[in-house]
């Protein structure tokens, strides 16, 4: 049996009170971050509008144009949006996860399209697959409209989605037929930053901070040498070298933003 001392006693006791001060604290922050997806939810839900659009009407250069843009509003807030996994499944799940892959009937979303405008350079038995994407954009509007955010996911997400950049897509194989990998890796990195910044009053360690805004702007200027227009080069015009680099701040970020819930008391 294990004995505790008078002041692991006293610390046990004092964790809810701790944990409810810090849930407090979060509440402006947190009420900030639901505004800021609702506002990318609302132009998710206008920019689908237009790609679906275009992909109905048979414009395969237009849906092009739009795709990359477009999912830029839903990589952003991806640490909610995978809070409805039948909505993500649905919108943004790879060809992968079915059995007869692209040529799977089933496979849906974004990725499917993508696979059709790419690949097939056509828009061809894409418009059922088109509403139905709008369909559920519109659907994650209304269940985020009505959604009570968990804090510790919120502060939680900015290092899920540094992860997820980490682990998968660094590799390319999300936007493996279009290559528009970076548009996506900019709003996974602004999501990230956003919360970053909704809770850095709360934040007291400056050298953590400091740490975090260091690997921030390591990963913007690495970004912006692949600046094109509005947007960025395909992801293949990226050399293994340029991919390491690109890796290696991913990583560093990802490792200092894992530390932000217990940065806040949320363990």
């Amino acid at each position: 049996m294990r004995i505790l001392t008078l002041a692991a006693i006293c610390g046990m006791l004092a964790t809810p009170a701790a944990f409810a001060d810090t849930t407090l604290d979060l509440v402006g922050p947190i009420s900030d971050y639901k505004l800021y997806v609702s506002d990318k939810t609302d132009d998710l839900v206008g920019a689908t509008e237009e790609f679906v659009a275009a992909v109905k009407g048979g414009d395969v250069e237009k849906a092009k144009e739009l795709f990359a843009p477009t999912r830029q509003h839903y990589e952003a807030i991806e640490p909610i949006a995978e809070l409805f996994s039948d909505l993500d499944v649905s919108i943004d799940s790879r060809a992968d996860d079915y059995e007869q892959a692209e040529a799977d009937p089933a496979f849906p979303g974004f990725h499917r399209i993508e696979y059709g405008l790419w690949e097939q350079n056509s828009t061809e038995g894409l418009e059922p697959v088109a509403d139905k994407l709008l369909a559920d954009v519109k659907e994650l509007q209304g269940r985020i409209e009505g959604l009570t955010f968990p804090p510790e996911v919120v502060v939680g997400g900015a290092a899920a989605l540094m992860d997820e950049v980490a682990a998968t897509k660094i590799s390319g194989e999300e936007d493996r037929y279009s290559h528009t990998d970076l548009w996506d890796f900019r709003a996974n990195f602004d999501g990230a930053r956003k919360i970053v910044e909704l809770v850095r009053p709360l934040v007291t360690d400056e050298a953590f901070l400091t740490k975090v805004d260091g690997n921030f702007a390591t990963i913007d200027t690495t970004l912006d040498k692949y600046k094109e227009g509005d947007g960025y080069v395909t992801y293949d015009k990226l050399t293994e070298d340029d991919r390491v680099a690109l890796s290696a701040a991913v990583n560093a970020l990802a490792e200092d933003l894992s530390t932000l819930r217990a940065q806040l008391g949320l363990g």
